[in-house]
């Protein structure tokens, strides 16, 4: 897909530690990365290299220590506390490894909740939330609980959920990091189709190669830092 640039994601000398009391982890060191509307860039590198960190610290659930974060021209760690959280229910998308859905809540339950949450009308909220059911391919299992899906189709309501308020970015950490490999393969299918006629950012976190190779770019990291950004360029200490 031809792309001009126009970065959705624009992160400028972003450090982050962790003091522990007895010890500080340098989470972070001075991490620059841009991100295209509509690319799909997969965050890879070792345990421990601050993939997840990242994630959390340019999508604002985690305070930076210094440096700038841009989402869609809002410099985020300058809102408030309620206004970034506000901006992060409204803007952005989230999907994680072990799904995060409320047990005692249905599909359609699950899928709607952001949308009460933001105040939509309960009709509007279940109209919307069919809808994207629907585009992942879950309509007949809506009125299931989460125990009763399979893995595979506990992360296509997590995908649901977190574009149901039409995201202009979604984040993914280890999206299909407890699924089988034929599952995993067609959860990557479905971001990666949604991606293309959507047109919504993708920024996930994978130790999968397979998974990785299928983004439009790679971004690798190491002891904190970028050593490369699948441009051809590198940020760090």
């Amino acid at each position: 897909m031809d792309r001009m640039p126009d970065p959705i994601v624009s992160a400028v000398k972003v450090f982050k530690t962790y003091d522990t009391g007895t010890v500080k982890v340098n989470a972070l060191r001075g991490v620059d990365l841009s991100v295209e509307r509509g690319e799909m860039v997969a965050i890879m590198g070792p345990s421990g290299c601050g993939k997840t960190t990242m994630l959390n610290c340019l999508s604002g659930l985690d305070e930076i220590d210094a440096g700038k974060v841009v989402i869609d021209g809002v410099v985020l760690h300058d809102l408030p506390d309620d206004e970034r959280s506000d901006y992060r229910a409204r803007r952005m998308g989230f999907v994680f490894q072990l799904y995060n859905l409320l047990p005692v809540l249905s599909a359609v339950e699950n899928v709607e909740l952001p949308l009460l949450v933001s105040g939509v009308s309960p009709a509007d909220a279940r109209s919307r939330s069919m809808e994207l059911l629907d585009l992942v391919g879950l309509t007949e299992r809506a009125q299931h609980l989460p125990g009763e899906l399979s893995g595979g189709q506990r992360q296509r309501v997590t995908i649901a959920r977190a574009l149901v308020n039409q995201p202009s970015i979604v984040w993914a950490d280890e999206p299909t990091g407890d699924l089988d490999s034929e599952t995993a393969s067609e959860i990557m299918d479905l971001m990666c189709r949604l991606n293309e006629e959507n047109g919504q950012s993708f920024v996930l976190v994978t130790h999968a190669a397979d998974v990785g190779n299928r983004a439009h770019r790679i971004v690798r990291m190491r002891d904190g830092s970028i050593v490369d950004d699948g441009n051809g360029q590198s940020s760090g200490k």
